[in-house]
């Protein structure tokens, strides 16, 4: 079963549209577009973020080893 592909469709003004395409141009993006997805992946990841820090038990160690080091580590002290 081939993944859903979610549309989402915007009205840009032009001004913001020209900073876009600037950003994109400096970037070396491909294009307005692909600067436009990329700004999009990464602030919902910042806002991902910050809702995981107002929620502590949400929070979680990517890495495991990581997790076993602080455990050692308190034993220690």
């Amino acid at each position: 079963m081939a993944s859903a592909e979610r549309r989402l469709i915007l009205d840009l003004p032009e001004e913001l549209w020209a900073d876009l395409a600037r950003v994109a141009e400096a970037f070396e993006f491909a294009n307005p577009l692909e600067a436009a997805f990329v700004g999009l992946a990464d602030w919902i990841t910042r806002r991902k973020s910050e809702l995981d820090d107002r929620d502590p038990a949400r929070r979680y160690f990517v890495n495991e080893a990581l997790d076993e080091l602080l455990t050692r580590g308190s034993r220690r002290k």
